[in-house]
């Protein structure tokens, strides 16, 4: 990894830890997340995870339309170090543990 790709990674840490932490106060059942990427194909290889602690709070999750307002977590924090999320639909992904 390159000097500019850990900045990088840093800076995506700290942006998903503030919309992690986020999700937390406003989101029933969520727990935590995390990021894959491949700095080759930086940005469209940034791929996001969110993790729920049931597929029962996933559902309710997907229900109460807070999957729509997890995605505006991450897009924007990540909007907030410059970083624009190429397609959140499928770059986000909502998961149970």
């Amino acid at each position: 990894m390159r000097k500019t790709d850990k900045k990088r990674d840093n800076a995506i840490r700290l942006a998903l830890t503030d919309a992690c932490e986020q999700a937390l106060e406003q989101i029933p059942g969520f727990k935590w997340l995390t990021h894959y990427v491949d700095y080759q194909r930086f940005p469209q290889s940034l791929k996001v995870v969110c993790i729920f602690e049931s597929q029962s709070a996933l559902l309710a999750a997907n229900t109460a339309a807070h999957d729509v307002l997890m995605r505006k977590l991450v897009t924007e924090a990540l909007a907030d170090i410059g970083i624009a999320m190429p397609n959140p639909g499928t770059n986000i992904s909502l998961q149970a543990e």
